[in-house]
């Protein structure tokens, strides 16, 4: 077989790595071996914290609700069920929004589930 010196290959592949991790301190930056192991677990932990950010997120909405929820003397448990029974369509994103922006709105909403 003939002999593949892959220069211009390997250098157009160390330049990509190398893009992917400018910012990045100390050896993790300038090497190719670091570089390529500093993105696998950058990629591994984005994953994870995708997942992660929407559980943190609907706990950030139940916080909200519960909050105006305590003033009117029912709990956020209690509100749930209501809801569900109620055949309420609205999602707890929108709910809590509707807490912080339109209290008087939300306040309606549990007159009528109540």
């Amino acid at each position: 077989m003939t002999r593949v010196k892959k220069g211009v290959n390997a250098l157009k592949s160390r330049r990509n790595i190398l893009r992917k991790v400018k910012g990045y301190r100390h050896g993790r930056s300038t090497k190719e071996r670091m570089a390529n192991e500093a993105i696998f677990h950058a990629g591994t932990y984005s994953f994870a914290h995708r997942k992660d950010k929407k559980g943190d997120f609907r706990r950030l909405w139940n916080v909200r609700m519960s909050a105006l929820l305590k003033e009117n003397g029912v709990s956020y448990s209690k509100f749930i069920p209501m809801l569900k029974k109620a055949n309420v369509a609205l999602d707890r994103k929108i709910l809590a929004n509707l807490a912080q922006n339109h209290p008087e709105t939300f306040v309606k909403i549990l007159e009528t589930v109540k």
